[in-house]
């Protein structure tokens, strides 16, 4: 799938046409008032192009959500929204009904990432995590910089191995499935359920699918790390990816701190930027 092609097919074409010569942006910022801008080997350029309004924040949801700007309330609540796999990042004005939050509305500001193919390199540090048997692995970074990428790589790279891997696809990024086919190659032996929560769809693989491995992405509540420990205690391999710049960070945060005191992973993944630049190091966790 080209996903810068489908990011800019979100705009109106004579914006789509003026970013084509950006292919390798990692994102598309929309801000009202202001013209548009792509992060661009991690830094900003602004666009020169005419100022940003309402009208365009409009026409990218309306496309993003198929003109149902309501089915999507309640991804809004999260403060995002997917379309085949791109995340496309809201601001805007909370919508409150009976005391909660809703939804948002009054759009202020789009952030349109765009995932990318891993670099040359990628491939070794691969082949290392699942060769001759794969690890638990829990790949880290701030947000932005690559984890989603790197853990469907893996994915793919296991399930081509003919390995069961059963992907918990809770927003739907990692597949980016449509009517139930993945537009992303997940690999051969993969399994992908769809919008289900962690620690509900943990059992029901488990129980449903035999898998070798399970998959998820963005562990960022204490359900999650129950999901990891079923999976886990029923002799099962995991993935798994969350937000962190390093391990001293990671160890620092109760919810991630809890996570590493089961001696669950066996291998720690970090990417960062680097003058603009992905780097990934490896470490074995104790």
């Amino acid at each position: 799938m080209d996903s810068w092609a489908l990011a800019r097919s979100l705009l109106p074409d004579a914006l789509s046409k003026k970013l084509e010569q950006y292919p390798k942006a990692e994102e598309i910022r929309l801000r009202t008032g202001r013209p548009p801008s792509v992060i661009l080997d991690g830094r900003e350029r602004v666009i020169d192009w005419q100022t940003t309004d309402r009208q365009l924040l409009l026409y990218v949801m309306e496309k993003a959500t198929g003109a149902s700007l309501h089915a999507a309330a309640p991804a809004l609540r999260n403060g995002f929204i997917n379309y085949r796999g791109i995340r496309i990042g809201v601001c805007g004005e909370a919508v409150f009904t009976g005391g909660t939050m809703t939804g948002l509305r009054g759009f202020s500001s789009l952030a349109i990432r765009v995932p990318h193919t891993l670099p040359p390199g990628c491939e070794e540090l691969i082949e290392g995590l699942i060769s001759p048997n794969p690890r638990n692995i829990l790949i880290i970074s701030p947000p932005g910089v690559g984890k989603t990428s790197f853990l469907r790589e893996l994915i793919r790279q296991a399930a081509s191995r003919m390995c069961c891997v059963s992907v918990i696809d809770e927003r739907n990024e990692l597949s980016a499935s449509v009517s139930g086919t993945a537009q992303f190659d997940l690999g051969p032996g993969s399994d992908v359920m769809v919008g289900v929560p962690k620690a509900q769809a943990a059992i029901m693989l488990l129980r449903g699918m035999n898998p070798e491995i399970v998959a998820m992405d963005e562990i960022t509540q204490r359900e999650d790390i129950g999901a990891v420990e079923e999976i886990v205690g029923c002799g099962v391999h995991i993935f798994a990816a969350a937000h962190a710049r390093d391990a001293g960070d990671l160890k620092k945060r109760p919810l991630y701190r809890a996570l590493l005191a089961g001696g669950i992973f066996e291998e720690l993944v970090t990417i960062r930027c680097q003058d603009g630049k992905r780097v990934y190091t490896r470490e074995a966790l104790p």
